[in-house]
């Protein structure tokens, strides 16, 4: 388990596991470091991306 949670905002992330910016980033999270990742989870971002959230857990929880 990665200790990532898709409550996390996308900051808390990058904090937590560096190693995670290659998924989101193919995944189309592209703007890692724009105002919003500071405030919003991984689940909103992802919603708004229109990303499966589970699919993108699996892929962060392999990394």
């Amino acid at each position: 388990m990665s200790g990532i949670t898709k409550d996390m905002t996308i900051g808390e992330i990058l904090n937590a596991n560096p190693n995670v910016v290659p998924v989101l980033l193919e995944a189309g999270m592209h703007c890692l470091g724009c105002p919003a990742s500071q405030a919003e989870s991984l689940e909103e971002a992802a919603g708004v991306h229109g990303i499966d959230i589970d699919e993108l857990m699996k892929a962060i929880e392999a990394v």
